[in-house]
Parts: C-alpha cells; structure tokens; sequence
C-alpha cells in the first residue's frame, strides 16, 4: 500500500530573469483533498505546477513529498513518485483507440500488459469512458478528450494529480460531466487534486479549498465561501487591486 502522505511548497520562488513569476508561495494539497488554484492572468498559476513537477526548477523554497525534497527532480522522476501532471493541450495518440491510448500510458510505467490493461479499464470506467473504449481517440468530441486525458493520467496510480485548466473551452454539460470524473477520481483512488482554472463557478462547485494568486503571491486560502467573501480577492478580480 502506499504511503499517504502531504504534497506541499514552502517558500516557493521562480523568477525568470528581472520577473519574478512566484513569491514565496507556500502550497499544501492532503490525500484526497480537491484544491483548487485561481487567480488573474499572468497571477503564476501555470508556473506553480510546472515548480511542482519538474519543468521549471525554483529560484529558491522547497518542493515537499511527505519529508522528502524533490525541487531538484526531472519530471519523470517525480511522476515516478505519483505527482502527475496534465497540460492545457491534449496529446491523444489520435490513430489509436481510447482503449489503447489509456493503456499506453500503463505500459508507460512498466507494467506487463495484463496489468497495463486492468489498469486501463478501470480508469476507462472512473471517468464514464467504458462505452467508447473502441473508438478511435481523434473522433471524440471534445468534452471526451479532456476526459480520456484524465484517464491516461490516473491508470498512472498518482498520489497527486495536478491539473491545468482541464474544463478550457468546455460547455456546460461537459463541465460538469468534468467535475463528476474528478470527484470519482478522488472517490475511488484517494489521490490529491489541484485544479488551476480560470471559471470561478466550476471551482467554488468542485474543489474543498481555494487558493488565489495574484502577480506571484498567495492573497487569499481558505473554503470557496470564505475565498469569494475575502476583498482581495474581490479587488483583484474587479481590477481594483493595486496590482491589476
């Protein structure tokens, strides 16, 4: 069984040359916790998870799994450790089956292929994808894209799934298809969630607690009530901040 343990930063700082994109973010996501991060254009939200995984390294702070320092780790290395990441651009293998996409990336972590393909399944099933599994991946419409990512993700056993802006150009209905897929997510594998998005609804809707950046900095954390209630919030949002 796998230790549950703490995905945090501590001072987390990123600059890159004269502009410092993070300052001092302190960050910490519990097993099985959805949190999820907002904040204005340009606030550092897509830099946070790129520190957090590997693809940007901090100009200084830490990056903590349970007790052990992995800021100075290359991104296989960490997704090894069960901190997963997606990206804002789906890269499906489009020639191959939804199925077969999904299992790929079992096959990915080195498992042999009964296993790759149990894994497969189960994932396929987490996100209400079983039905297509036989489908050609470049055939599906959008809202099944961004959630067959999902699944490639999580057939990966992650501690922590670290998603960036997974509902972007979604409607409604898929939105909250969304939604449930990561909340069964969290159900079924007890894996932490952190959701960078822009739609404050879909946050306030889905995550357990918020964290705002603005310009670098943490202004705000705390339950999707008490985020939406904090003035800074409100100012940095309506553009009253003296940052904005």
């Amino acid at each position: 069984m796998v230790r549950l343990v703490k995905l945090r930063t501590s001072k987390l700082t990123v600059r890159f040359g004269g502009l410092l994109a993070l300052r001092d973010i302190d960050l910490e996501v519990e097993p099985g916790e959805i949190l999820g991060l907002i904040g204005p254009n340009g606030a550092g939200k897509t830099t946070l998870l790129n520190a957090a995984t590997g693809f940007q390294h901090p100009s200084s702070g830490v990056i903590l799994l349970g007790e052990t320092d992995i800021s100075s780790w290359r991104p296989a290395r960490i997704a090894q450790a069960g901190v997963v990441r997606s990206f804002q651009n789906i890269r499906l293998f489009s020639s191959l089956s939804v199925f077969e996409n999904v299992r790929v990336s079992a096959i990915g972590r080195r498992e042999h292929s009964r296993r790759a393909s149990e894994l497969a399944w189960a994932a396929l099933e987490v996100v209400d994808l079983v039905d297509k599994a036989h489908v050609r991946a470049s055939t599906l419409a959008h809202g099944d894209q961004r959630r067959l990512g999902l699944a490639r993700s999580i057939c990966v056993q992650p501690r922590y799934l670290l998603l960036d802006e997974p509902a972007a150009g979604l409607d409604d209905v898929d939105r909250v298809r969304l939604a449930d897929a990561v909340r069964s997510i969290r159900e079924r594998t007890k894996c932490g969630v952190a959701v960078v998005e822009h739609d404050v609804r879909f946050i306030s809707a889905l995550c357990d607690r918020v964290q705002v950046l603005d310009y670098g900095q943490t202004i705000s954390v705390g339950t999707p009530d008490e985020v939406r209630r904090d003035p800074a919030v409100q100012a940095a949002y309506l553009g009253t901040s003296r940052h904005v």
